[in-house]
């Protein structure tokens, strides 16, 4: 309570979260905006009639899950920050290969200001593409979505494509504002609102189907315990691993200047558990949508099993038969093999990844060139050497606990007969590693700001000021040396 008076104390930091909160009501206002010509009403009807394992419909959820978007009621915020975020990893991904753009990353801010301008016109071209991508879903969803005098019409095409490629922007210039004038990462917050915002959903659907007995496919006292404890174990686990550090010791070389010896200092190489965050989860996870589409058109295509008189033929049907029962579009009831592929993609997205964030050889010359070097190693190649090894035991340790969290929902449906995605989301899988990752990033941000100013913050011990502003006031205080 103390670390959150002290917050109203600071004037700039009040204005910052609060310009942060006003920028998040202002997205959750446009969230509820529904796109010109589309019957926002006949569209929920249309979605609660797909079954639970349409691929539509769990496309929808997913893509809303992690993007900040409302694809399912087709409002201006439906893309959400997608192709931002899309625009943004190609960009990234594309400066570590063309030699342009890697000259751009050296230049400092103004190299970085040009980047962000391609990002920028990367992200309007993926919203005509993902836009026009969404309308024609909704067209061929169920007959009466689009209202019959805009049915085939320019104004539907054109209005609605504007009108989610505004959004889009829109969104990612709030995010950008965030950045700038309030506190934390903009567009990380934006997903993470959107996702809070459905916690009061799953505990109503819970609430609504609870029975003492557990009959009738509810919710009984063994399920919500399970499903409470089983949440603060994979948040306190989340904040465990993103939290998480290798510590590689660093000597700083001594030096003389005149008669003064200076350097010899002994600091820390802060190496992370969980490299990567959630962007392999990510990775993985849409990749995996692509199986369950392919096997569905193949399933429609097949016919009965009675026209194949072959054996090849029976064999053929029997696969893939097979194969879409393993990687049905609900990824919450799929099979063994859905799950071994989905870990093997989150290990191999979870290297890639570090390899792209970390380079051991630039590190080993930034360190050679400042003057310092890890004891007992020579600088140079045998320092890379070993920062690449210990990095791959750490991305290796932390692709599994990656693993674990996305394939607990898997579990959790199976073990406990769990049925609601909406509900599963929150006992694992990206949904809470956003969560998690961001809160800290903000919680971290704010001690910072009150550290800098000799107030503890949240995660300080004490009463509300730090140790340097007691001793200024001749109090009695252990101040660390």
């Amino acid at each position: 309570m103390q670390a959150l008076l002290n917050l109203w104390r600071i004037p700039e930091l009040r204005n910052r979260i609060l310009f942060t909160l006003g920028m998040l009501v202002i997205y959750r206002i446009g969230y509820h905006i529904p796109l010109p010509a589309v019957d926002t009403v006949a569209l929920k009807a249309a979605i609660g009639n797909l079954d639970d394992k349409d691929l539509l419909k769990n496309v929808m959820a997913y893509m809303s899950t992690f993007t900040g978007g409302s694809l399912s009621q087709s409002t201006i915020f439906a893309l959400g920050v997608a192709p931002y975020i899309s625009a943004s990893i190609i960009i990234q991904l594309l400066s570590t290969v063309l030699p342009d753009l890697k000259a751009l990353r050296k230049e400092g801010a103004s190299g970085q200001q040009k980047i962000m301008e391609y990002t920028r016109y990367l992200t309007i071209a993926l919203c005509i593409g993902q836009g026009i991508f969404v309308l024609i879903n909704l067209r061929t969803m169920a007959h009466g979505i689009v209202y019959p005098e805009f049915e085939g019409s320019w104004v539907f095409w054109v209005g609605c494509t504007v009108a989610l490629t505004g959004g889009a922007m829109f969104l990612m210039w709030l995010g950008e504002q965030i950045d700038r004038y309030g506190m934390g990462n903009g567009v990380s917050l934006i997903i993470t609102a959107g996702i809070v915002a459905t916690m009061p959903d799953a505990a109503s659907r819970i609430y609504q189907n609870f029975h003492m007995t557990g009959d009738k496919g509810g919710y009984d006292p063994m399920k919500v315990a399970f499903i409470a404890a089983l949440f603060v174990i994979v948040v306190a686990g989340s904040i465990v691993i993103t939290q998480s550090q290798r510590r590689i010791p660093i000597q700083q070389a001594k030096h003389t200047k005149g008669s003064a010896v200076v350097g010899g200092q002994k600091m820390y190489l802060p190496l992370k558990v969980n490299h990567g965050g959630v962007m392999p989860v990510i990775f993985a996870s849409t990749l995996m949508m692509f199986p369950g589409m392919i096997l569905k058109v193949l399933g429609s295509r097949i016919g009965k099993l009675d026209e194949y008189h072959s054996a090849f033929g029976r064999a053929y049907f029997h696969t893939v038969e097979f194969l879409a029962h393993e990687f049905e579009a609900n990824r919450i009831t799929a099979g063994f093999l859905y799950i071994l592929v989905l870990v093997g993609l989150i290990y191999f997205f979870s290297f890639f990844w570090t390899s792209v964030q970390f380079n051991p050889e630039e590190t080993s010359t930034q360190l050679r060139d400042s003057g310092s070097f890890i004891p007992g190693l020579r600088p140079g190649p045998r320092t890379a050497e070993y920062l690449e090894a210990v990095m791959e035991r750490l991305t290796y340790a932390g692709a599994a606990f990656l693993c674990v969290i996305a394939v607990l929902p898997n579990l959790a449906s199976h073990g406990m007969q769990l049925t609601d995605s909406l509900v599963i989301q929150f006992m694992g899988g990206t949904s809470i590693l956003i969560c998690v990752s961001v809160v800290l990033d903000f919680v971290q941000r704010i001690e910072a700001q009150l550290m800098m100013r000799n107030y503890s913050g949240f995660l300080s011990q004490g009463d509300g000021e730090a140790p340097k502003v007691k001793a200024i006031r001749g109090e009695t205080a252990d101040i660390p040396e």
